[in-house]
């Protein structure tokens, strides 16, 4: 009985000296509830905010409580920017090629082709880019504020049926892509269909679709095409695209100054997180796709005649045809000079 008495006594006091109520706040502040909104499930893209979420509660003692809603719950994918405009959440996710003509200067980032293909120099981009005027001000016009990039890996192509083991095998093959990234798609002689990921997979399943590129590997687990699919590009790597989170400026601009601090110092936490997050997947996703899949491998000759094809022709198009509206040749000019910069350091 003596024992089992100072046993008890001994687990109450821990619990005591481990409550949070007792661990003194790294960051005093007042209670503050923000609501994020994203698509889908929990996933890699959404690793980085989830780390955030769980550090703002730990270094507030929980004072700073930040909550990502998933599958919908506050607003669809492609309605995120309206609610952040209707101050109905306080943050929200959001893929650019969506709603192109609602982030125009954030379409960059679906060209074909452009510099981003190692981590760390895309990392140092898209942190640049996510200041760039254009793209701040395109955010201005929903009340928001870009925060950090989803830092989506290089796209590659997942399909059914024939597989397309030559350029010209594109051809009539209807492909989910957005942005530059479909127009590049469009040269090759496919058909571009634009989707929110959640649709896809039902449109495999209805025969209305014949190949779906997401960034590679982890969407395609995550929005369960590799379930579908009989093939897949393994170094097509056509281009990524921009699905980043955002804040509700006037949320934001609300915080204490302490809060405000806390969530710009912890961007590069993050997108690690992200990173880290998508190797990891990777692991686990390429072992299983080369099990499983056609693997399709294109030579040297191929992959510099689709850039051929769709590279420049697509960029010069993108430019003129937003050039009127924005300077569509300084955001251009701009992911260029940030990939010198990082391949430099």
């Amino acid at each position: 009985m003596t024992l089992r008495i100072s046993l008890l006594a001994g687990a109450l006091a821990s619990t005591v000296v481990l409550s949070p109520s007792a661990i003194a706040a790294n960051i005093e502040g007042p209670k503050v509830f923000w609501k994020i909104s994203m698509w889908g499930n929990p996933r890699a893209l959404s690793a980085g905010m989830e780390a955030l979420a769980e550090k703002a509660a730990a270094e507030t003692d929980g004072n700073f409580q930040i909550k990502i809603f998933y599958g919908g719950q506050l607003s669809q994918s492609r309605e995120n920017l309206d609610g952040l405009k209707l101050n109905a959440f306080e943050g929200a996710a959001f893929c650019n090629f969506y709603h192109p003509g609602k982030n125009p200067s954030f379409m960059v980032f679906s060209l074909p082709f452009l510099p981003l293909g190692d981590p760390q120099v895309d990392k140092y981009v898209r942190s640049k880019m996510f200041e760039h005027p254009a793209l701040v001000a395109d955010m201005e016009k929903w009340n928001a504020i870009p925060y950090v990039s989803g830092l989506l890996p290089q796209y590659e192509i997942l399909g059914k049926g024939d597989a397309p083991e030559s350029l010209e095998d594109w051809k009539g093959l209807r492909v989910r892509a957005g942005g530059g990234l479909g127009s590049a798609m469009e040269k090759l002689g496919a058909t571009r269909l634009t989707l929110p990921a959640g649709e896809t997979s039902t449109a495999f399943q209805r025969g209305a679709l014949d190949a779906a590129a997401f960034p590679f590997t982890y969407a395609h687990v995550a929005f369960k095409i590799s379930e579908e699919a009989d093939w897949y590009t393994s170094n097509l790597t056509p281009g990524t695209s921009e699905c980043g989170w955002l804040f509700n400026k006037t949320a934001y601009d609300a915080l204490p100054e302490q809060y405000q601090d806390f969530l710009m110092d912890n961007r590069e936490m993050v997108m690690d997180a992200e990173l880290q997050a998508y190797a990891e997947q990777d692991k686990k996703n390429l072992p299983v796709f080369e099990e499983t899949l056609q693997k399709i491998t294109y030579s040297d000759e191929e992959l510099a005649r689709f850039k051929e094809i769709a590279g420049k022709p697509v960029w010069e198009e993108w430019i003129a045809s937003n050039q009127d509206n924005f300077d569509a040749q300084g955001v251009f000019d701009a992911i260029w000079q940030y990939a010198e910069e990082a391949r430099a350091q």
